[in-house]
């Protein structure tokens, strides 16, 4: 029972942003992988909150960067997927995995690529060993969300430039044979179409 009561206490900390009490928490042996009824890690609540002075102080007492919840998200995935940098850089320095993957069986890029977060698409495109031609379970790569799921904008234009420039594969097709070019000539994503065609794009 006191370790129930324990683990409320410091999930309650976290979310408050309450940074002593985290701390006193976890110097008396309180578990820094602690999670609540959805699986939720104290560092994947402390994400979800964009707190990024808690999520040091956790990830410097340990706490897991992989770890994942119910639905698949871990501190990684979730802040890449929602463009937290700061975060980003934090839990690629601090042992993020690659081969660990979201409900979709994408990574930390693919998200990041459809919702256009080109500061953390520049980060994770650019990390060596990245799996940056990672095909999810909808069949589609990080270039191929950032065309059919983007908006064909001077942002999209710039995420997929990025990923030419960092080497990705630009001819992998969907799972119905569609190229990433394809696409962009379908929607009429004119600027999109010139950089992929510039880079030799089918």
């Amino acid at each position: 029972m006191e370790t129930i009561v324990a683990q409320n206490s410091i999930i309650k900390a976290v979310l408050k942003g309450e940074l002593y009490e985290v701390a006193s928490a976890l110097k008396h042996g309180a578990d820094v992988n602690a999670t609540d009824h959805q699986k939720r890690s104290l560092l994947l609540l402390a994400t979800q909150n964009n707190d990024l002075k808690m999520a040091q102080l956790l990830v410097a007492s340990g706490a897991d960067v992989n770890q994942q919840d119910v639905i698949k998200d871990s501190p990684f995935l979730y802040a890449g997927a929602t463009g937290q940098t700061e975060l980003v850089k934090l839990y690629l320095e601090n042992g993020s995995r690659f081969d660990v993957f979201n409900r979709y069986n994408g990574s930390a890029l693919i998200p990041a690529c459809e919702k256009g977060h080109l500061e953390v698409v520049r980060l994770l495109a650019n990390t060596k060993g990245f799996p940056i031609d990672h095909v999810n379970r909808l069949g589609w790569t990080a270039l191929m969300e950032a065309v059919v799921l983007g908006d064909g904008s001077d942002t999209y234009v710039e995420v997929v430039q990025t990923l030419i420039n960092a080497g990705c594969d630009v001819n992998i097709p969907d799972s119905d044979g569609v190229t990433a070019l394809q696409h962009a000539r379908n929607r009429g994503y004119a600027g999109i179409a010139k950089v992929l065609e510039a880079a030799s794009a089918k």
